[in-house]
């Protein structure tokens, strides 16, 4: 594994924050107060304080939120083309980019909507995939176990519910089966990925074939105002540990 060492840390990888202008449900929503900040600048300090992060660099394509970055200690070294921050832009866009203007094999992608994130946590991930990392893993992914496993969900057509799968084990009404009758699922979360720079040249994929996963705690990943409000009653309590650091900033 080619993450360096340094004093404080076990291993060091750098970390990108994808913050686009546009957002569907909120408005600015990567800017957005939670508390007392702008969201983004929750994930900031959260690499800023761990000590397997070396660097924190924002990719967009906004002037405002690269001041609000860099105010609160990322870089932006770079400017994301306008290209590849449309509301239907892939992450490999962004992160193709990241890599022809970083010379990194990797980075840990922070997602600034999972925004109340524990830098020790961060550090241990990392940790934990530097020690058990093999030369055919292509990405990493953190997730938590999910409440719903994929054998109790609909899709529905023609006002019909239809489940996903034929049967379980030759049972064809494997919906009402009790849900731990089946294998426990896992739902990736946001905590930290880890995107590898072959993955996203030679298989044109952000994870690739072959993910190692992680298991971590639960994180609130902002999508809707519902998600807002719930974050934001986390704010100043044993869920958020990042606020007092923040509040030195001001």
């Amino acid at each position: 594994m080619s993450l360096k060492s340094r004093e404080g840390g076990d291993f060091l990888i750098s970390a990108i924050i994808p913050a686009r202008a546009g957002s569907k449900r909120i408005n600015s929503k990567n800017t957005v107060l939670l508390g007392r900040h702008p969201l983004i600048a929750y994930s900031i300090i959260a690499c800023k304080l761990a000590k397997n992060i070396d660097r924190v660099i924002v990719s967009t394509e906004s002037r405002y939120i690269a001041n609000i970055a860099l105010k609160y200690g990322a870089e932006v070294p770079f400017y994301r083309p306008d290209s590849l921050a449309c509301d239907d832009s892939s992450d490999l866009g962004f992160l193709d980019h990241f890599f022809s203007k970083i010379n990194v094999d990797k980075v840990a992608l922070i997602r600034p909507t999972s925004p109340l994130r524990n830098p020790s946590v961060l550090d241990s991930t990392i940790s934990n995939y530097a020690e058990h990392y093999r030369s055919d893993f292509t990405g990493f992914r953190s997730m938590c176990e999910s409440n719903h496993s994929p054998y109790k969900m609909f899709q529905i057509k023609n006002k019909q519910c239809i489940g996903f799968f034929d049967d379980y084990r030759g049972e064809k009404f494997y919906t009402n089966l009790p849900n731990q009758t089946f294998p426990k699922s896992y739902t990736p979360n946001g905590y930290i990925d880890v995107v590898l720079k072959d993955t996203i040249l030679k298989q044109n994929s952000v994870f690739g074939n072959k993910i190692f996963g992680q298991e971590t705690e639960e994180i609130v990943d902002i999508d809707n105002h519902f998600d807002l409000d719930l974050a934001g009653y986390q704010i100043d309590t044993k869920y958020d540990i990042l606020s007092v650091f923040l509040d030195k900033l001001e």
